[in-house]
């Protein structure tokens, strides 16, 4: 009988083509034995070559555990849940298409959690790669979120306070304790499900790590970085924090949410002053833009982006 593997990653795709073949290098890279652990590769019906891709790299490597998986259902949410469905391994980790992994990667994060049992799960560091383009001129510690940036240094620590929640380009969690929390939020589709995830699976066990050893390098392309994908994206993390906070909470929090949301952009103005004051005024227009956006997601009934 076939052993279940230490450890599962799950890649969930939706048109990548650009980079969901490094992402896959890098894993063929990894240091634990390919005996040891496996890769689900769920397409989520994507219409690029992203498919093509992923098969060809899995028939070229034959003696990689690497299976790919495709979810009709549109929906980075939908994709995740059909990760946990298909892991064959107690621990999942997810990390984004377009992200590269170390080659130690997958084996620190095995290692951490044979080794505490109590955890519930692990978040890694992500580091961005600008991949086509140098870092934007408007770039600044109050915009990580909008690239994924995940790095508070050193040592292992449980996550708390700002430190806030591991991102899904680069988080780990028991199945079982998925599974008890429902899964993923289906009505999340787009960017609010790591944030459920998180606050489901703590409310079951909240000894969810910090672990900076557990490095992925995010790439960032030319247009992520555009004004309209800024827009888009501040835009929909507003409306589908709407959703989770309702579903959650119940209305009265949405009132609270609200609130709090008006108070951060009150608060990006001033950011914005006193980034012109040092003669950076476009970091402070972006990070004030950043928080009139998610509000105004907030505010909204429906934002779609697909």
């Amino acid at each position: 009988m076939q052993m279940a593997p230490r450890i599962s990653v799950a890649i969930c795709t939706y048109n990548r083509q650009k980079f969901i073949g490094a992402c896959l290098a890098c894993l063929a890279e990894q240091t634990m034995p390919a005996h040891e652990w496996e890769v689900i590769v769920v397409d989520n019906a994507s219409t690029d070559e992203t498919a093509a891709i992923v098969q060809a790299f899995i028939a070229v490597h034959p003696q990689l555990p690497f299976r790919y998986v495709h979810e009709p259902q549109k929906g980075l949410s939908f994709a995740r849940n059909r990760s946990i469905a298909e892991a064959r391994s107690g621990i999942v980790t997810f990390i984004d298409d377009d992200a590269e992994a170390v080659p130690h990667f997958v084996a620190s994060i095995a290692a951490f959690m044979e080794a505490h049992p109590e955890a519930a799960g692990a978040g890694g560091r992500v580091l961005p790669k600008y991949s086509e383009s140098p870092e934007p001129a408007w770039m600044n510690k109050y915009l990580n979120g909008f690239i994924g940036r995940v790095d508070h240094g050193e040592p292992i620590r449980i996550f708390e306070g700002r430190m806030k929640y591991p991102i899904g380009c680069n988080m780990t969690y028991r199945k079982e304790l998925m599974l008890q929390a429902g899964g993923f939020n289906n009505q999340l589709t787009f960017r609010g499900d790591d944030k459920h995830i998180y606050h489901a699976v703590t409310q079951l066990n909240k000894a969810v790590y910090f672990l900076p050893e557990a490095l992925v390098y995010h790439n960032i392309d030319a247009h992520r970085l555009t004004f309209d994908y800024f827009k888009k994206l501040f835009l929909k993390t507003g409306n589908e924090e709407r959703i989770r906070v309702t579903m959650e909470n119940g209305t009265t929090a949405v009132a609270k949410k609200a609130v709090e949301y008006l108070i951060k952009w009150g608060a990006s103005l001033l950011i914005w002053l006193l980034f012109a004051l040092k003669g950076q005024e476009i970091k402070g227009r972006y990070t004030m833009y950043s928080q009139w956006f998610t509000l105004t997601g907030f505010l909204k009934k429906d934002v779609f982006v697909r």
